[in-house]
């Protein structure tokens, strides 16, 4: 049977949410769905008649908000997944590393990639690799809040690059328009950690970063520690 697969962007964050579903038993997950176009992916799933089995979230976000209550309560059976590491109350599964997802006949796996946040999990489906904000296209995540850890974030990116160069990479965010790339490209060609760049170079690097902090962290951070429940009240 074959895999559905659908990326959708948000641009005010930057932020890519990934639909996938088996195109025969119309079961399906999302990953890091936004607030901002909710009505988006809750008629593109509708429209589908797809069976919204899991809502996946990556990390706790600082950009944006998570739409992953707000889904759960139109798509009654889905259940929140979220990375053990980040303890959030609100998840129906905290997911660890090795653990799979189970949507038709495909299989979503759980892989910890700490470093830009303490709780940060990919996820590996067939040939395409859910990299959140720790391997990013050319890049990589920063990592100077919630826990975050570059020595942390080097070892995650080397377990991401162990999966193979035609492993195809989606991260959650991309601010320069490109959609896809692949392990063995940012192996290449990655500005922080490609060509070889040893784990004393990479500190240096990401720690060097100059970044504001997100706009919305303050909001986004405790919205997201209760999976956007604090939106329902907002209207």
């Amino acid at each position: 049977m074959s895999l559905f697969f659908r990326p959708l962007f948000e641009k005010k964050s930057s932020t890519y949410t990934y639909l996938l579903a088996d195109s025969e038993t119309k079961e399906a997950i999302i990953i890091d769905a936004v607030d901002e176009t909710q009505q988006r992916d809750i008629g593109l799933i509708e429209e589908l008649g797809l069976d919204l089995k899991y809502i996946i979230e990556t990390h706790v976000h600082a950009d944006h908000i998570t739409s992953s209550c707000p889904l759960k309560q139109k798509f009654k059976n889905a259940k929140i997944v979220l990375g053990v590491a980040n303890a959030v109350v609100c998840a129906d599964i905290l997911i660890k590393e090795g653990d799979s997802l189970q949507f038709g006949t495909h299989t979503i796996r759980a892989l910890a990639t700490p470093g830009h946040t303490n709780g940060c999990m990919s996820f590996v489906c067939e040939d395409k690799v859910f990299t959140g904000d720790a391997l990013l296209i050319r890049s990589c995540g920063r990592c100077d809040f919630q826990g975050g850890s570059a020595e942390k974030l080097f070892d995650s990116i080397h377990k991401i690059f162990m999966l193979g160069d035609e492993v195809l990479v989606y991260p959650a965010h991309d601010y320069g328009g490109r959609t896809v790339s692949s392990i063995g490209e940012e192996k290449q060609f990655n500005e922080m950690i490609g060509g070889g760049v040893g784990k004393d170079e990479f500190v240096r690097r990401v720690n060097a970063m100059v970044l504001s902090l997100p706009k919305k962290i303050h909001v986004a951070v405790p919205a997201n520690q209760v999976c956007g429940s604090k939106i329902l009240s907002d209207g």
